[in-house]
């Protein structure tokens, strides 16, 4: 039925949601209180806005003219999906009175289509090709928040954080770059209650997923020559991938080392718990160490969401304990160069590396 953070919640009254919604939304505007039913993902999105000093009587503004929005847009990577978003949201956005907008990464609008009426209404706020509906720009809304979280999110009503926007509902998916996980906008379903429900998010993150689909279809990966890892003997790992060969530091080598155990993926929950002994280090600080990563090798090895390498990775401690397995164990001790990053205390390559040493010796 869809996550409550980022759903409304199922049967609830929307006139009586809206009421409660309006005093909370006052509250917090006056003097910074949450109270009452917010959701947690509208009371963070709130509190960003508050230090963005985001005015809650704030308007769209144009950030591109007619002629420069058409231009813009003919070049953006989502005008090859567009075929998808009119196919699944366009008739029936038309149909209920809602419309189909897309924005791009930063929250502006490239197209809106819909109920003639219902964009009558739109273009009175400012809800027009070109303009600016990022969450810096216009506080909380559906495509601005998405892209600002890179998480698909509902937003009714009085959750708007321009009073301009409280008689709307709006839900919102990213569309991101299969290649390289970036974001490259979100696709938004906006009208009235009718969309007060959590099955219109579910609608538009599929929608987003059809999207993501086409355009791994349009322009799929090239093969990529799969990479090596060492890792064994050393407290610093030797990477070759991408045609590169980087001798990484002692944090970037435990994580490549764990990503290359793990090559469906580790969630960033899974990583942190994974690498750091101390249990209250901030997800911000594995983002942090993952974008030093990505910048030290470029998006063509790593990939989030979840966190995996993007090309095959042959690992010398995996092909040690393949060979170990299989029985060959004197290929396998040939290639047993030491204990895996003998130095490192990160949790998860600590059991790892137990669980080679203990293998080899039996």
């Amino acid at each position: 039925m869809g996550d409550p953070s980022v759903a409304l919640p199922v049967g609830a009254d929307p006139a009586a949601r809206s009421r409660e919604l309006r005093r909370a939304h006052a509250a917090f505007t006056a003097d910074g209180r949450i109270e009452g039913p917010v959701r947690s993902v509208i009371a963070t999105s709130w509190r960003r806005c508050a230090r963005a000093r985001v005015s809650p009587e704030c308007a769209a503004r144009l950030d591109l003219g007619r002629r420069d929005v058409r231009a813009y847009r003919e070049q953006h990577p989502l005008a090859r999906v567009l075929p998808v978003f009119r196919e699944l949201v366009g008739s029936f956005a038309a149909h209920e009175g809602h419309l189909l907008a897309v924005c791009d990464a930063r929250g502006s609008l490239l197209w809106v289509e819909g109920d003639t009426g219902t964009l009558t209404r739109a273009e009175g706020l400012g809800f027009v090709p070109g303009a600016r509906w990022s969450e810096s720009a216009m506080g909380t809304n559906a495509p601005g928040t998405a892209v600002a979280v890179g998480a698909p999110v509902q937003v009714f009503g009085p959750e708007h954080f321009s009073r301009r926007v409280h008689p709307w509902t709006c839900a919102a998916a990213p569309v991101r770059d299969p290649r390289t996980g970036r974001i490259l906008g979100a696709v938004d379903i906006t009208g009235g209650d009718g969309l007060a429900h959590p099955h219109s998010l579910a609608f538009v993150q599929a929608v987003a997923r059809a999207a993501e689909s086409q355009l791994a279809l349009l322009d799929p990966l090239a093969p990529q020559e799969a990479g090596t890892l060492s890792a064994l003997g050393r407290d610093e790992a030797l990477l070759v991938a991408d045609g590169r060969r980087v001798r990484l530091g002692r944090r970037h080598s435990e994580i490549m080392t764990l990503l290359a155990h793990r090559p469906e993926g580790l969630s960033g929950q899974e990583l942190l718990v994974a690498l750091y002994e101390d249990e209250a280090v901030s997800p911000v600080t594995l983002r942090a160490e993952m974008s030093r990563l990505r910048a030290l090798l470029g998006p063509r090895v790593l990939l989030s969401r979840p966190y995996r390498t993007a090309v095959p990775l042959e690992a010398d401690f995996t092909a040690v304990s393949r060979r170990l397995a299989s029985g060959a164990v004197s290929a396998a001790l040939t290639g047993y160069a030491g204990p895996l990053l003998p130095g490192s205390t990160a949790p998860g390559v600590v059991r790892l590396r137990r669980r080679i040493e203990d293998a080899a010796r039996a």
